[in-house]
């Protein structure tokens, strides 16, 4: 298979999410999938051995669930990935889609929880509302009750089974960063807050999946990282659950409420463990090396995941051995593994990967390729544009930089004050590594990412303007106080608590890690893909600093496309791939 082919065949290649099966109803599931060439929501009847494609829309399907009785499938209803809109739902064994409650106005999702008595609890925001969490009988006439209302960044973690206790991860304290629980009953009345005060945050999760427990699964970080805690909120018992490996931890409930799954990230790969909560026992799930996307328990004890390697694509595996499921189509061309590196930055030792282009000798054109964020990662996991960038001759280099997550807590939350230079300070050490030792050419080094990626590709252009042959930036923050002005409140709630304030009470910090403040020392060429609909980076601040650029005859080539924050649609990004290489050979090679 020619190069050409070979990268196009894994843009191509179906995947899928882990299915999610009803609790009360465990062989009817649901999965989001791109088989049909853009990401929709599909159910699965395990026991009939079929599968349906639930929604189709232009630009797919972002959420989707199924209700505990596995009756219902909801999904949420945007226009054209501008993620503001309502929530709708469709029968288990369909028919047409109906609005889940007339009564709920359009907004952006702030998360949703469902009960088997057929009660949801919904978050939304909107400009006038702030965020607002109602609970309603989906179907019926009566109005939405609203339990909950604050104009700080607020988010619906769960709905216990039968629907009395309500979950919100909220941040009042004006820190969407480490955020604190409430938990509200039907009616509204508080039954508990818990907040374990600056700079720590505490993450509801999931109620136990057992009727009448109330015991909620949480996430706290008073050990310098991501652990379990469960808590009961109406008796006030907490248990914190103390694990010996390294790295952070997320975590989910077995079915009978006894033990735990806990997904350990650990270098940038997870590994998977039973805990017991009777007697503590940690045992250790074999998995295959790399990193488990998305793990699961199920009735009879087995674990379900989603697993995938640089090398190796991803297959939806169980821990007897067994392939659960895989969508029907040709599987995607393996590519190369990952080497590690560590390199001394101020902050301690950042761990990069890098990819490299065996067919070639070194030292390479390379790609910097910035992860968004910036409190994700990047992992050894299946990436088809990183395979596709080493098979065209580059080798490709991932930093996770000050700021990721999945290195404790001080390291990401090292950004507070100085957004962007500090990233840009850990991709100079390891940019600096990767020429002394002869991998990277220094004449061809392009720098690339989206979203914050993105942001950190501009404003390296223009404060590093010697160093990069030429920047790729997707959906990227150019100008911080003018995506402020025009984003969802959540992502607003995100920028307080990240640079301290509003661009009104902090203008010079928002003034100094903004890109468009340096836009005049940028002398190498850029490429710049923007979603006409995206909410999070809005395209109208992205004009702002194209304009800038224009008005001193920069050399700038744009790619617009209708959508938002990204595509889901699998053409789309196999256009957005070409664009990108078109771009690097014509200023790089």
């Amino acid at each position: 298979m020619k190069a050409e082919e070979r990268w196009q065949a894994r843009f191509r290649a179906p995947r899928m999410t882990l299915p999610r099966w009803a609790r009360q109803a465990p062989n009817r599931s649901v999965y989001r999938c791109n088989a049909s060439g853009a990401w929709e929501i599909y159910a699965w009847d395990r026991a009939m051995a079929t599968t349906r494609q639930v929604t189709d829309r232009p630009n797919g399907t972002a959420h989707g669930l199924i209700d505990p009785t596995g009756r219902w499938i909801w999904w949420f209803a945007d226009t054209d990935g501008d993620e503001f809109g309502v929530w709708m739902r469709q029968l288990w064994t369909g028919g047409p889609d109906e609005v889940a409650h007339p009564g709920m106005l359009p907004g952006h999702p702030a998360g949703i929880a469902l009960s088997a008595s057929g009660t949801a609890a919904i978050g939304r925001s909107s400009p006038d509302d702030g965020f607002q969490v109602l609970l309603v009988q989906a179907g019926s006439s009566e109005e939405p009750a609203e339990l909950y209302r604050h104009q700080e960044a607020a988010y619906v973690a769960d709905l216990s089974l039968d629907g009395s206790l309500v979950a919100i991860n909220h941040s009042e304290h004006r820190d969407a960063r480490h955020p604190a629980i409430r938990v509200l009953r039907a009616n509204g009345r508080p039954v508990a807050n818990m907040c374990d005060g600056p700079d720590l945050g505490l993450t509801a999760l999931r109620f136990a999946p057992v009727p009448g427990d109330r015991r909620l699964l949480c996430l706290h970080e008073r050990r310098g990282r991501r652990e379990p805690l469960v808590w009961d909120p109406v008796t006030g018992e907490r248990r914190e659950v103390w694990v010996k490996s390294p790295g952070d931890i997320a975590a989910d409930w077995y079915p009978d409420g006894r033990a735990l799954l806990l997904i350990i990230n650990h270098r940038a790969r997870t590994e998977l463990f039973r805990y017991d909560l009777a007697g503590g026992g940690m045992t250790p799930i074999s998995t295959p090396h790399g990193v488990i996307e998305e793990a699961a328990a199920r009735l009879d004890g087995t674990v379900e995941y989603c697993c995938s390697s640089s090398a190796h694509p991803p297959l939806i595996r169980s821990s007897n051995g067994q392939v659960v499921i895989n969508p029907a189509g040709p599987i995607a061309p393996p590519s190369v593994p990952v080497e590690d590196i560590d390199v001394a930055v101020p902050g301690g030792r950042v761990h990069a990967m890098i990819s490299r282009p065996g067919h070639l000798a070194a030292p390479y054109p390379t790609v910097f390729l910035l992860h968004a964020g910036p409190a994700t990662q990047d992992t050894d996991s299946f990436a088809p544009d990183v395979a596709t960038w080493v098979d065209h001759g580059f080798a490709v280099v991932r930093v996770n930089y000050r700021g990721s997550s999945g290195y404790g807590t001080a390291w990401r939350d090292a950004l507070r004050g100085d957004i962007g230079h500090v990233e840009l300070a850990d991709v100079t050490a390891v940019r600096e590594w990767a020429v002394a030792h002869s991998i990277a050419d220094p004449d061809r080094l392009l720098l690339a990412g989206a979203s914050w990626g993105g942001f950190l590709t501009l404003l390296g252009l223009g404060t590093q303007p010697k160093v990069w042959a030429a920047g790729i930036a997707a959906v990227p923050i150019a100008d911080h106080a003018a995506a402020y002005e025009q984003e969802a409140e959540g992502l607003q709630a995100y920028h307080r608590a990240l640079l301290g304030g509003s661009p009104e009470e902090v203008p010079d910090l928002y003034r100094r890690c903004s890109p468009i403040t340096y836009v005049d020392a940028v002398t190498a060429p850029l490429l710049v893909l923007a979603g006409e609909n995206d909410p999070r980076c809005p395209i109208g601040q992205i004009n702002g600093y194209l304009d800038a650029l224009r008005s001193r005859s920069h050399p700038c080539e744009v790619y617009r496309y209708d959508a938002g924050h990204g595509t889901l649609v699998v053409e789309e990004r196999i256009r957005q791939m070409a664009v990108q290489l078109a771009f690097a050979r014509k200023h790089v090679l």
